[in-house]
């Protein structure tokens, strides 16, 4: 299947290069530069913005070197959104409207996000949409109910059921002396199930280590040329199931394949847009909701419990004897994942306090304090982005699975992702 894919990647490679007209495509390269440029300039305003750059480096100095005041940057922001915008209205083919209405978007994102610099806040939903692109579905709490019933009745006993479902995974941690074995068998299995359905270069690699003390679960910080810096914070526990979890959204076919072929997208396409990454712009939901959704893709049906069961469970040195409950909860839990969007929507938008978002926390996703507190520490940080975890996942989910039957095609969907210019509402049916 690597073969299938890599020419099906050189098929798409010949037929961009006949789409656009040459003196379109030169017009859109040049603006796409300064774009680039642009973000470059915002980032040093702001720590973090960027979360990959492997352009040009006489761009990024330069950028630091003399970077424009906000306000200047914000006109700026405006005017290229315009450019994108007649670009987008005079282009004939497919390709470069979709490549022109994906750059105006990512511009309208870095305006917003200048706004939000300047201390202008608008609602969540609002925040969420204007720089991912993508409005959040934010239901009642109260249609998690019967979720947390099933969840209830999967663990008897007395006192709160969160306290009483913290007691019970407790036994599914892995212990620290044998997190690094767990985490590198886990990644090299998703690094094997990804081979199988998309082209890997022979050169690309990734680091991994633990680190403490971070507002997030895991990272990958794609570092060009193919390689990454995968982290995993050790000040949480590692949960058994979270090992194929983070290997296969932080590495495969999550961020760090998703750098490969953003890369490639740069240099044998010459589209210098994917050179760079900022953190807040409409690729969020489509990269976080395909790395999560990537571990379904890896490890169909079955088969992540039964990896678990016969490798990652004993190199932890558990006993997969109560496995079957534990992933039968697992399942129920999850159900319960919108639930925090609308708690930290609430949080965010000053509806409730502090302590009561933790409450919430606990009660509807069955947190304990620490972990609550945690992913309030990631609201306070990364306020809307974290729509793009659930909310992403359910927009790639719906768009992988609409009419494709097989493993095959969805991952020819996750490739189309990959490999052409996307914005969330381009997967919406």
């Amino acid at each position: 299947m690597r073969f299938i894919a890599a020419a099906l990647f050189s098929l798409a490679l010949a037929a961009c290069a006949t789409s656009a007209s040459p003196q379109t495509g030169a017009q859109l390269d040049a603006l796409a530069e300064t774009y680039v440029r642009l973000s470059l300039e915002i980032g040093t305003h702001e720590d973090g913005y960027i979360d990959a750059y492997y352009g040009p480096p006489e761009w990024k100095t330069e950028a630091q070197a003399a970077p424009r005041p906000i306000d200047e940057l914000q006109l700026a922001a405006a005017n290229l959104h315009a450019d994108f915008e007649r670009v987008e209205a005079a282009a004939t083919d497919d390709l470069t409207i979709r490549r022109a209405r994906t750059l105006a978007a990512y511009t309208a994102a870095a305006r917003f996000r200048m706004d939000m610099m300047e201390g202008v806040r608008e609602p969540f939903v609002v925040e969420a949409e204007r720089l991912f692109a993508l409005r959040p579905d934010i239901r009642p709490l109260s249609e998690y109910d019967e979720a947390l019933a099933r969840v209830d009745s999967l663990v008897p006993g007395e006192g709160p059921l969160a306290q009483r479902v913290s007691a019970y995974l407790t036994r599914f941690v892995v212990p620290q002396d044998r997190a690094d074995a767990v985490m590198r068998a886990a990644i090299a299995e998703c690094r094997r199930r990804t081979a199988v359905h998309l082209d890997l270069p022979a050169n690309e690699r990734f680091d991994f280590e633990f680190v403490t003390d971070r507002p997030w679960g895991a990272y990958n910080w794609y570092q060009g040329n193919n390689t990454s810096l995968i982290q995993v914070n050790a000040s949480n526990p590692l949960m058994i199931s979270s090992a194929i979890g983070y290997g296969c959204h932080e590495g495969y076919p999550g961020h760090h394949v998703q750098g490969i072929y953003a890369e490639r997208m740069y240099r044998d396409r010459g589209w210098v847009e994917y050179s760079i990454l900022p953190l807040y712009s409409p690729m969020g939901p489509l990269n976080e909701g395909a790395g999560n959704y990537g571990v379904e893709l890896a490890f169909p049906d079955e088969e992540r419990t039964v990896f678990e069961m016969e490798v990652l469970f004993p190199l932890a040195g558990l006993d997969p004897q109560d496995a079957p409950v534990y992933y039968e909860l697992s399942h129920a839990m999850s159900a319960t994942a919108g639930a925090a969007r609308t708690i930290q929507a609430q949080y965010l938008d000053g509806d409730i306090t502090r302590e009561r978002a933790i409450e919430l926390l606990q009660h509807y996703r069955l947190a304990s304090r620490a972990s609550a507190e945690q992913s309030l520490r990631f609201a306070d940080t990364y306020r809307s982005y974290i729509i793009n975890y659930s909310s992403g996942e359910e927009l790639v989910r719906a768009y992988a699975e609409r009419g494709r039957d097989t493993q095959e095609e969805r991952w020819e969907a996750y490739r189309r992702i990959l490999t052409e210019p996307t914005l969330p509402r381009d997967l919406v049916e």
